[in-house]
């Protein structure tokens, strides 16, 4: 699917459900989900080469790691709306004996989910794994991994980092959400980073970076630019400014909804914002 028109309609659902979600059970993180869905979209509906049914060890497919597994609503959303597994089991989200845990695990045999992300900083190290398993095995596909700006705080991100390049791992595009908020505010006052840009060029990778985020037109362009780029002897990272919150008026332009779940009122006002397109669950 590459219609625009069909992404964006897609986009809108999937905030949809990530509201859903999260009013229910009074408990997700809407913010960063939402600033993330036109990522999400873009890559499982155009730009991933992927296998349904979903088979765990994901040879000659690309792969996908989240690793910022907070932000599950959309990881689950789009893995439903992509026919992983049924749109209807959205609605456990969160709850006891659900598949669809707060953070993504994979001992409840979840389709779409390889590795259980509740702690952050360790999704680079994975996929950097799986991309040089990829290798040995001479299978050409891609390996992606999504990361958030806050958690490149940490500081096993930097190791992966320098080993990725030292390496040649080039079959990997990592991308980081900079949408610079963490759950204690902005990212620069919890711990500035400085030029991210520069620390990633620094550490010998190839650099895309991208400031619409939200633009699903943007991300594909810049996707397909990375993809041009693999097999160069360089690892490829997407940085890309999104916009916490994105789509719901009240939600955006402050860090207040990281972990924060929309109450009756605001659910009705968010959902007004996106009309339904594809059907709720």
């Amino acid at each position: 699917m590459s219609d625009i028109n069909a992404l964006e309609n897609i986009s809108t659902q999937v905030r949809r459900d990530i509201l859903r979600m999260v009013h229910k059970v009074n408990s997700g993180h809407p913010g960063g989900s939402l600033g993330c869905v036109e990522f999400f979209v873009s890559l499982y509906f155009n730009i991933m080469d992927t296998k349904i049914p979903f088979e765990m060890n994901g040879t000659h497919e690309d792969l996908f790691f989240l690793s910022n597994g907070h932000i599950s609503p959309v990881f689950y959303s789009v893995l439903a709306r992509k026919g992983y597994f049924p749109v209807e089991e959205l609605n456990t989200f969160r709850l006891i004996n659900s598949r669809l845990q707060g953070h993504p695990t994979t001992h409840e045999g979840l389709p779409g989910i390889r590795v259980a992300s509740g702690s952050l900083g360790q999704g680079l190290s994975v996929a950097i794994g799986a991309a040089q398993a990829k290798k040995l095995n001479n299978d050409p596909k891609t390996v992606f991994v999504l990361m958030g700006d806050g958690e490149l705080q940490e500081g096993q991100n930097w190791e992966a980092l320098m080993y990725a390049a030292a390496k040649g791992v080039d079959n990997i595009i990592a991308a980081v959400d900079l949408n610079g908020k963490q759950i204690d505010g902005s990212t620069d006052e919890v711990l500035h980073m400085g030029d991210v840009a520069k620390k990633f060029k620094a550490f010998g990778w190839e650099v895309l970076s991208i400031k619409e985020g939200n633009s699903i037109e943007r991300i594909l362009e810049i996707l397909i630019e990375a993809k041009s780029k693999l097999g160069q002897q360089k690892p490829i990272a997407i940085l890309m400014e999104t916009e916490m919150g994105n789509g719901v008026d009240f939600m955006m332009y402050t860090h207040a909804w990281h972990g924060k779940a929309p109450n009756d009122e605001q659910l009705e006002n968010a959902l007004a914002q996106n009309e339904e397109t594809l059907g709720d669950y």
